[in-house]
């Protein structure tokens, strides 16, 4: 029996990714294949028709298939994820330059965010700054840099268009996972020296690998005991975890998603059952 997986495939590096997991597991006796969806929220529903079996989700895709799941009388399950996957944090960053030290001190300011379906670099931390008191619209201008939309950020083209953004001046203060700030930092797009954290939302959880509802627990085991067993040390196994942007894999757990799931709410993302209700988006 195979195991079918969903993934989206947000850069082209994603086929090497997951041939080379494929081969692994062959090693091993699993039999394993792969789709790949252009879009997160075609990869959800896939979860529920029965397509796949489980799905490498971004936190904003796991979100909806919770809730999908619930209202159809159903569970789904975070059933492992990178350890980079635990405890993130995003970051409001400013120019030193501009007198701008703290949150407060943004309103009537040009905020950028990154695509409107990013978790860490617009729902999270507009929500963020609901909470100090700050309403886009209202009292700062929000503005998007919104790309391949469907992605969830994953591709962070977003983000770096508020760095560039940012150091030229379009806009106070832009909105970035912290580590796309240190990556912005030493690659250059952030001048060293040029710029300050003013604020940090609280610690969230990303990726994981959802177990569809009527998935196997018998193949669903076998495939979280095969990935917990991949080793870092091992010269066959190395090059797929640092493309994939990790040195272990780790059992899954849901606890690190409550403040994305308030976002949701509070940004109007999806509805209780999954359905999508933020206007203009496209993916």
């Amino acid at each position: 029996m195979t195991m079918v997986m969903g993934a989206v495939a947000y850069a082209p590096k994603v086929v090497t990714i997951w041939e080379g997991f494929k081969a692994h597991f062959k090693k091993h006796g699993f039999d394993f294949d792969y789709v790949l969806y252009s879009n997160y929220e075609r990869q959800v529903e896939a979860q529920f028709s029965g397509e796949i079996d489980i799905a490498w989700n971004s936190p904003l895709a796991w979100v909806r298939a919770e809730k999908m799941a619930k209202s159809l009388g159903k569970s789904v399950r975070s059933v492992a994820m990178r350890d980079t996957d635990r405890d993130l944090s995003s970051v409001l960053v400013a120019r030193i330059d501009s007198g701008i030290s703290e949150i407060c001190s943004l309103r009537g300011k040009r905020v950028g965010f990154g695509a409107i379906d990013s978790p860490q670099a617009t729902l999270i931390p507009k929500d963020h700054m609901s909470a100090e008191g700050l309403v886009a619209g209202r009292d700062y201008e929000a503005v998007g840099f919104d790309v391949l939309g469907g992605k969830h950020g994953d591709h962070i083209g977003g983000e770096r268009d508020a760095a560039f953004a940012l150091v030229s001046g379009e806009i106070d203060a832009a909105w970035m996972i912290d580590g796309n700030y240190l990556a912005f930092s030493k690659e250059g797009t952030i001048p060293s020296g040029a710029t300050r954290i003013i604020g940090r939302t609280g610690l969230y959880d990303h990726c994981n690998f959802t177990a569809s509802p009527d998935a196997s627990p018998e193949l669903t085991a076998r495939f979280v005991e095969l990935l917990l067993g991949m080793q870092w040390e091992d010269p066959e196994v190395r090059p797929l975890l640092e493309l994939e942007g990790l040195r272990k894999w780790l059992p899954g757990r849901d606890s690190g998603y409550a403040l994305l799931e308030r976002a949701v709410e509070d940004e109007k993302f999806y509805g209780e059952k999954g359905e999508i209700l933020v206007a203009g988006y496209r993916y």
